[in-house]
């Protein structure tokens, strides 16, 4: 008996599919790793899959049709359990250069201003968490705070995050060169391989460079210590020359993309010595 006999094989469009498919769910699955939702994730598929086996096998039919009636309630109960997984991959795919041919402006005016506030609130051990936006739009935000509109400069930010202020308590968004708002609250990141030394400012910063192209001064309200954040990852201690040389990097690109940050990498532009994604080390932040 030939192996053609056994098996129905695939036309060449059929294979197109295949590999399209295949693709598909080797894209989502390295999307989900490490996340909350990938351990729910690998529970469906695994009592999906065999219970349906189990229909098929037993010629259960009436609990197969079931099954296969019910795909259609997976799926939207897929969206919904999923829904802070799909927003992160929909702002990724965002984030890439090919989807974007103009750049934005240059932001390197800000270093100045940002430099001189961090240094004063850090010598004060006074918290603070300040958002750049670049390409990605943070409007919904921008709505969870106090809407500004002014320019940038270490008087007014210090002011912003001085104590018992009205705005002191959430995070501050710079646009261009004006700050838009103050006292936002910005989305917490759901890392479950984050160090649980890491407080609630810390992970607000991380959450917010997850889903857009953010970069995010955070200052320690417990040690002072200063941190900046972008595209998921966290640089903690960071003194005043190595501050001035990463934020001067990275603001003073008129595009951002995951592609264009490896290159920076690659090339030494960007010291990554200390950017950590798995596992922090350091003193412990409260802030």
């Amino acid at each position: 008996m030939r192996l053609e006999d056994l098996f129905d094989l695939p036309n060449l469009a059929g294979w197109v599919e295949i590999f399209v498919l295949a693709g598909m769910f080797y894209y989502v699955f390295r999307l989900f790793k490490g996340t909350r939702g990938a351990a729910i994730l690998t529970g469906l598929i695994i009592v999906y899959g065999v219970l349906y086996a189990l229909t098929i096998f037993t010629h259960l039919d009436t609990l197969n049709w079931l099954l296969s009636k019910l795909m259609l309630y997976i799926s939207l109960a897929f969206v919904i359990i999923f829904q802070p997984e799909i927003r992160r991959v929909l702002a990724k795919l965002g984030r890439q250069p090919m989807w974007r041919a103009n750049g934005i402006s240059s932001q390197i005016a800000l270093v100045e201003p940002l430099m001189q506030t961090v240094q004063l609130l850090s010598k004060r051990k006074i918290g603070a968490l300040i958002a750049i936006e670049r390409e990605i739009g943070t409007r919904a935000l921008q709505d969870t705070g106090t809407r500004m509109n002014s320019m940038v400069s270490a008087e007014l930010l210090s002011t912003i995050f001085f104590p018992h202020t009205p705005l002191h308590d959430g995070g501050v968004i710079i646009s261009g060169d004006r700050i838009c708002a103050a006292g936002c609250l910005f989305p917490l990141s759901q890392k479950q391989e984050l160090s649980k030394t890491l407080g609630t400012r810390h992970r607000a910063a991380i959450g917010i460079t997850e889903e857009t192209d953010s970069i995010v001064v955070v200052v320690s309200e417990e040690t002072g210590a200063v941190s900046v954040a972008y595209n998921g990852r966290l640089r903690r201690g960071l003194d005043e020359t190595r501050l001035r040389r990463v934020l001067t990097s990275m603001l003073r690109r008129e595009h951002t993309g995951l592609a264009r940050f490896r290159e920076k990498i690659k090339d030494g532009d960007v010291d990554v010595s200390n950017t950590i994604l798995v596992e922090f080390s350091g003193e412990q932040d409260e802030g």
